[in-house]
């Protein structure tokens, strides 16, 4: 077993305000996607992104911080919300869900583009390669906060949460963090500049995208092997949980995606 190291989750405070480890990681990977599609957009020379790219960008945080809050309130406890609506805005409570934060900055960068008349799809692409670095500072904030623990396990690394009773546990906060920031990232990453992409016709512009759902999906759906089931849900149908149910569903979003992209791609190519 593995001591937990007891981080104060909370950096400094300066009278009731508190700067807490949990939302530097936010600000971290919204600064490091931020940077990164700069990168990239100034490398393409796409100017007409880059003179959007600060309203853009705060529109995928409001996407992202609306759908993460909404998502955990119908995905994972709708009863209770309907039953005390009002602590929908109690997001100090905590309470989000990466799924739904990701139908969130879909749903806002899909209208932002169409409004603007920006290529929607390879803007995504952009955008996707960059998302996993944030994913992996979140998941060390849930870690340093001692929350989202793993299953009890007898293995050398288990170790004891605060909130988690005194058995070991996996620490499945660092497994997301290193499958779901660091190994997805560097796929993504590596995928998106190889040579074969740009002449392939199963690399449309759309399909970074895809890929990203697919591997997320897949890893977190691994992870949640090892990751205690929310309390207040336990396991949806057999071993089967939440977060393993809504990343199944965006596998297949992501597949379908991507054969939808290949086909629109081909049609395009054939009428022009």
């Amino acid at each position: 077993m593995i001591a937990y190291p007891h981080i104060d989750p909370v950096i400094f405070s300066l009278g009731p305000l508190q700067v807490r480890w949990y939302g530097l990681m936010y600000v971290l990977g919204f600064l490091a996607a931020w940077k990164l599609v700069l990168y990239q957009a100034r490398r393409f020379g796409w100017s007409l992104l880059i003179e959007h790219m600060d309203n853009l960008n705060m529109t995928l945080i409001i996407g992202v911080m609306l759908g993460g809050r909404l998502g955990y309130v119908v995905f994972y406890n709708l009863s209770y919300y309907l039953e005390h609506p009002i602590e929908t805005l109690y997001t100090w409570h905590g309470g989000m869900s990466f799924h739904g934060g990701c139908i969130g900055v879909l749903t806002g960068g899909l209208i932002y583009c169409f409004r603007h008349k920006i290529n929607f799809w390879k803007a995504a692409d952009i955008y996707a390669a960059t998302i996993p670095i944030g994913l992996g500072l979140g998941r060390l904030g849930n870690f340093i906060n001692g929350e989202l623990f793993g299953r009890v396990t007898e293995v050398g690394w288990g170790m004891i949460f605060p909130d988690g009773g005194p058995l070991p546990r996996h620490p499945s906060q660092l497994y997301e963090a290193f499958l779901e920031g660091m190994v997805l990232f560097t796929i993504l990453w590596m995928v998106k500049d190889k040579p074969w992409r740009k002449k392939s016709p199963c690399w449309p512009h759309g399909s970074l995208l895809a890929l990203f759902l697919i591997g997320y999906g897949c890893l977190r759906s691994f992870v949640e092997l090892f990751r205690e089931p929310d309390q207040h849900l336990g396991f949806i149908f057999s071993h089967l949980t939440m977060g393993q149910l809504l990343s199944f569903t965006m596998v297949a979003v992501g597949l379908v995606l991507w054969l939808l992209r290949i086909k629109s791609s081909g049609a395009q190519k054939v009428t022009a």
